[in-house]
């Protein structure tokens, strides 16, 4: 069952939910890539480990809170201090998948890394920064480098610079190590259909493709969404226009 809208669904963006939209993202994109790539190459998952520490921006997940006894009582005070809520922020370990294709010989070159934005990647914090890294690393290497970003909350973070994104709401960016200086940028619109992304192998060998919209089709369906999803009751976090919410829901109710 696709999701009623006819490109990215913004419930999925909810940062509850976002971590198993993305894991589901990565691992069909890798399976969608691995049936068009041939027996020259393989596609492979690997994984980013960091810790985060908490800030306001949270998942539900991090917080713990307690109910502490009433402190003690000073002789002779004038007043007693209500008893706080104690919200408790503990560092939590953050697993983000990738995706990298592979030659299938010895050198198990990298020919292209493929990378979903995470929420932690488009904030300041320990996600970004090496996200960022990673990122660079890639642009000075002789792979190329394809990034997918669905999600309308954050720092623009893909290598391109944000006043040349025109006003998209999602977008994906490739750039191929045979010419740095070109990126090709698919702009997407709320309203409009996700695209299909060529994605580059080696020099003189035709692009396989993500089809953005099949994999998400995928993940939708997988997941079970649609049964989860409330469109009427709930909004998308981050929240919609007025306009463009009574549009999804004009979808949404068929």
């Amino acid at each position: 069952m696709p999701s009623p809208l006819p490109g990215m669904d913004p419930w999925l963006e909810h940062p509850a939910r976002w971590p198993n939209v993305h894991q589901r993202l990565v691992t069909y994109a890798g399976d969608h890539l691995g049936a068009q790539v041939g027996e020259g190459y393989y596609v492979a998952i690997g994984e980013r480990i960091y810790v985060e520490t908490p800030s306001r921006t949270l998942y539900p997940d991090v917080s713990v809170i307690d109910s502490p006894a009433p402190p003690p009582v000073r002789p002779g005070a004038a007043a007693v201090a209500d008893v706080p809520t104690i919200v408790r922020l503990r560092p939590v370990e953050r697993r983000e998948p990738y995706l990298e294709l592979r030659t299938a010989d010895a050198d198990e070159r990298v020919v292209t890394v493929i990378e979903v934005l995470s929420p932690a990647n488009k904030r300041p914090g320990a996600g970004r920064e090496l996200y960022l890294r990673k990122q660079a690393e890639v642009l000075a290497s002789d792979a190329s480098l394809v990034e997918v970003d669905l999600l309308r909350t954050g720092e623009p973070t893909v290598a391109l610079p944000a006043e040349l994104s025109g006003d998209a709401t999602y977008r994906a960016v490739v750039s191929r190590a045979s010419d740095r200086e070109a990126r090709e940028l698919y702009a997407i619109g709320l309203r409009g259909r996700l695209p299909r992304v060529g994605v580059p192998l080696l020099p003189g060998v035709a692009d396989v493709v993500l089809n953005l919209g099949a994999v998400l089709t995928e993940v939708y369906d997988r997941g079970g969404f649609g049964r989860r999803l409330d469109y009427q009751g709930t909004e998308p976090v981050p929240p919609l226009d007025p306009d463009d919410l009574a549009w999804a829901r004009g979808l949404a109710r068929g």
